[in-house]
Parts: C-alpha cells; structure tokens; sequence
C-alpha cells in the first residue's frame, strides 16, 4: 500500500452530524473495492470486493479487503450495498458474511443472482436479500438509498445515492456513458442532474479511465469486427473474456449463430454466470446454439466455438491449460483462432503474453486488443467525468477505483470544472475522510493492509512469508543439517547439504564445508551453545559464500542436532 499519508495518525471521534467515509479497498489499486460510511453511530458498506494477486503473490488465491476496523462494529452495519456483480465488487461478500451472517445485502436482480451462486460455492445460507432497480428508494437506518442506472460492462449495474443528515453522497461505481449499450439501458443523466440540483454533498467517481481522453468506445463497434473474425476463421475459434461480461457473450453468440457455428462454455465461473444470465434473461441464447464442452470434439472445428475464462493469463484458467496443451479436453490445433476479448488489467501484462505466446507457439491466430477492435473499456473516460461533474456540480469530489495516477487525473477534472481545490480529496485505503458542515477534510487513518487467501487459509500469510515464498521461487534454498557432540562440543557428522532451485548438483558444496566446520567449532569453543546462534553462524558462512561465489540469495534452512 502506498504511504502518501503516512504521517496520518488514527482519527478521532466524529463530529456531531457528521458522515466518515472509509475505503477499505479500492483506492490505489484496481480491485478489492469497499467502503464504509459511519452516521450517527451506524454502519453502510458498499461493495465488498477482491483483488487478484500479481506475479510477486506466490500461491496466493484472492486478495480481500481488510474488515480489522470495522471487526468489532459489525453489528452496528445496517446493509451492504452492491452496485454490480463483478468479482472486484462482490467477490469478497462471503467472507465478509462469514464474520456476521445476517448483513442485509442490496443490490440488483443480476447482481445478486451472481451472489447467490457464490454464497452457494461457499456453503453459505443466504442472508437477507433486497432486490432493487433503477428509481428505487429505500431505507436503512439513518442512510436514505435511491438507486441510479448506469452502464458498465456488465448488466444491471447501478449507483447510489445516499442521504443522511450530514448531505447527500452520490458513488457512482464503476459506469460509463455507452450511448447505443446492447441492452438498451443508458446511464440516468436526467437522475443525476436531479440530484445534483438538490445538492450533492459528495460525488464519489469511478477513477479508472480518467488519463483517457474523449469518450469511451461504444459496445455496438465491437459487433462487426467479432463477425470479420468469425467470416475469416478457417479452424475453431476460441473466445476468452471474463466471466461476467454478459455482452461480449451475447456478441459471440449472435456471430456463432449467423455463421452456422455451436457454442460451448469453458470454465466453471463461465458456465455458472452465463447460466444465471440466461435464466434471469439477460442473454439471449438461440435454439440448438449451445452444446456440451465435452460434446465438442464432435463436431467439425470450423463449426464450432469456445467461450472461455483466463483472458487475464490465470495460470489455473482454461485458456492457459489450453496454452500448455494440458486442458481435459480442449486440444488447440494450427489454424485455430483465439479472441482475447478483454482489457489487460495493470499486473497482469506477463500472464496475459505468455498465454498469447503460447497460444502462437501452436500454431494458433491471436487477436487481442493490440491489433484489433475486440475490446472496449467499462469505465468513463475524461469527456465522460467532465459531463458528469458539469451536471452534478457536487459541492465535493473524492476520486474512487483506481491506480493513484487515475485519482489525480479525476481530481483534476473535478477542479477544471470549478470545483474548489480544498474540497477535492484524494485517499488511499485506511485513510477516513469526514464530511462535516458541507465540507470534506482528512480526518486521520485506521490500520488497512492487505488479507490473503490461500486455499482456505484466510489472513494467515503475512508479508513476510509472501518474501519467504519469493526468495524459495526466484533464488531457491539450502538445507544444512550438522550433529554437534555435546561432550567434546565439537562437530560429529556433516555438515550434509542440499540445494534446490539452483546448484542441483550437491557436490559443488564441498568447498565450503570446512569452513563451515571451523566456524561451528570456534562458536562451540567461545562457548556458544544456543542452537538458533549455531544455526545464525551457519547462514552467516555459507550464505556469504554463495553471494560472492554464485550471485545468489537462497534461502538457507540449517539444522543443528546435539548428539
């Protein structure tokens, strides 16, 4: 976590009539979103989202938000509020309900359909559920909810405005301002404006495409270059996206049907969320369009295509199995096409080249968004914000969702706009802001790192192991076993050392170990006689050597045993 508010101190208590905004995730980073709103000694979440881990995450699954400040308040939470189901918003929800069970959760029909699923996979019961849609009001506690319509690159999608009696807080979520969306449904300038003319107190925005200029690339254009690649495609054409983009979907199976092609999904979260789509009708699928993954080898490769996840380089993901020629029953051939229909999200860039590599090694077509028009971004571009902020002209702004360069790009759309430079706030996650008297300040900062999962192990991997795995992945270790004799108090047998992830060949150690030796026996005749100050010697002499003799940094894991 970046430390540009390093200096802040834990906030004190809030001020009568006043709202504290707290991030837990989301802010500085591109996932993990959540955040808390306090009034009147009450709780309001939205979001409650997870991060992917990045190469220097080794084995670890998801990363999640950090609850520790909210922990000991939780019964004081009234709801939580999703504006979306995408997995950065509510892949974190289950574990949030594992700590209290009966937290009311909002959101929309798709969005919480996708919820369940989850909570299911879980083995979770599932708690109180209000579904709500655009133009909906609704209360809880001292928090007053209307619910906005925006487009994003997933249905349903909605913002949140939120009353309380310190002003109105409108959080946009992630949207954008599509003007000809697949399904019909555009972002509700007219409810925007409205509330911005009663008075918006603080408008909390999406920050992630706030460094591109213009406007975002409607959706329709990516219909017909989906067809050309389909017209063009001599082999089996395989589509990876991400497993909630309901659109792009729909998009592949329009193409399949027009050019006489069977559809299967590939992936668990695939067939799961498209599942739930289609059953809610948010996709429409044609009549003997679809067929069994398992059933695909049985018709010709020109006639068929594959829907699948791992458009990120997921190492566990379909398409990477695909890649390395290791998937169950997805063989690629040459002449095959593969479509990465997805945006490249910031940490993934050598996961997602190595699959694409891979993929060309077989001899298979890859499109991508470098080289054609098969992805447009979710989120609002500058053009997009500046007509936001114009409209609303919110009394304050604090810049959401985003890398730290995205928040300082929206901040200073907002002041371009004529927003007052002291009533534009830039956070970080932990940092509580407070809306006081019609103005927002930094009120100080709670503890806000970072929760690792790994495998069912929630919160147990620290940074320090994380190195711990980075120095075994990258330089390797070396095991050291000596037997000291505890009556003479010299050195009895070895020392006998192993390597592993360099040096494979033992006997490259033998140089050293005398020196190791002459190093024990002179601890042992100082009389050093504390097992974790041998084994310090013997990291201190063989760690040293390796250094200036191989350039290297391996673990090194002695073990001394008095005999």
């Amino acid at each position: 976590m970046s430390n540009a508010h390093p200096e802040l101190h834990s906030p004190g208590p809030l001020a009568e009539n006043g709202l504290r905004v707290t991030a837990l995730g989301g802010l500085g980073e591109i996932g993990r979103n959540m955040t808390v709103f306090e009034y009147d000694g009450r709780l309001l979440v939205v979001d409650c989202g997870v991060l992917f881990p990045e190469e220097h995450h080794p084995g670890v699954d998801l990363i999640l938000p950090d609850f520790e400040s909210i922990r000991d308040r939780l019964d004081r939470v009234e709801a939580l509020v999703l504006t979306h189901g995408h997995e950065d918003h509510i892949g974190a929800t289950p574990y949030l309900l594992r700590e209290r069970a009966d937290i009311p959760v909002v959101g929309s029909k798709l969005t919480l359909a996708l919820l369940r699923s989850k909570l299911q996979e879980h083995r979770l019961k599932e708690t109180a559920q209000h579904v709500v849609t655009e133009g909906d009001r609704i209360s809880f506690g001292p928090f007053d909810l209307e619910f906005v319509a925006v487009n994003h690159s997933i249905p349903d999608a909605l913002a949140v405005a939120i009353r309380t009696g310190a002003g109105m807080v409108l959080h946009t979520g992630d949207f954008k301002m599509d003007q000809l969306p697949l399904d019909g449904r555009i972002t509700d300038l007219r409810a925007f404006a409205r509330l911005g003319e009663e008075g918006v107190d603080l408008f909390m925005v999406d920050s992630t495409n706030a460094e591109v200029p213009g406007f975002t690339t409607s959706e329709v254009q990516i219909g017909p270059v989906i067809d050309r690649v389909f017209h063009s495609s001599q082999g089996r054409i395989i589509v990876a996206c991400f497993a909630s983009h309901v659109h792009r979907v729909q998009q592949v199976l329009n193409a399949a049907v027009a050019h006489r092609r069977k559809v299967a999904y590939v992936g668990r979260s695939m067939i799961r969320n498209m599942n739930v789509a289609r059953e809610l009708g948010y996709l429409s699928v044609p009549a003997d369009t679809l067929v069994d993954s398992r059933e695909i080898g049985d018709y010709p490769p020109e006639r068929t295509v594959l829907v699948s996840t791992g458009s990120q380089g997921e190492p566990l993901s379909a398409l990477s199995r695909i890649a390395q020629r290791n998937h169950n029953f997805v063989h690629l051939e040459e002449g095959d096409t593969v479509v990465l229909a997805s945006s490249l999200i910031p940490g993934n860039e050598n996961a997602v080249y190595r699959v694409i590599n891979g993929l060309a090694r077989w001899g298979a077509h890859v499109i991508h968004k470098g080289n054609a028009l098969v992805h447009v971004s979710g989120h609002a571009s500058a053009g997009e914000l500046l007509y936001c902020y114009n409209i609303v002209e919110p009394r304050n702004v604090m810049p959401v969702h985003g890398e730290y360069r995205h928040m300082l790009a929206n901040a200073a759309l907002a002041r371009s706009t004529g927003v007052a430079a002291d009533r534009v706030v830039i956070a970080e996650d932990g940092v509580v802001v407070d809306l006081v008297d019609g103005k927002v300040e930094i009120a100080g900062k709670v503890p806000c790192g970072y929760v690792y999962v790994d495998g069912q192990s929630v919160g147990d991997i620290t940074e320090a192991s994380l190195k711990d795995r980075r120095i075994l992945g990258e330089e390797g270790f070396i095991s050291v076993i000596v037997v000291v004799d505890s009556v003479t108090g010299k050195v009895s047998t070895g020392p006998e050392i192993h390597a592993r992830g360099f040096l494979e060949d033992d006997s490259v150690f033998d140089a050293i170990k005398q020196p190791v030796v002459e190093a024990l026996n002179a601890s042992l005749a100082e009389g050093v006689t504390s097992s974790h100050e041998l084994q310090q010697t013997i990291r201190r002499v063989i760690g040293r050597w390796v250094s200036n003799t191989h350039r290297r940094r391996p673990m090194i894991i002695p073990v001394v045993v008095e005999a």
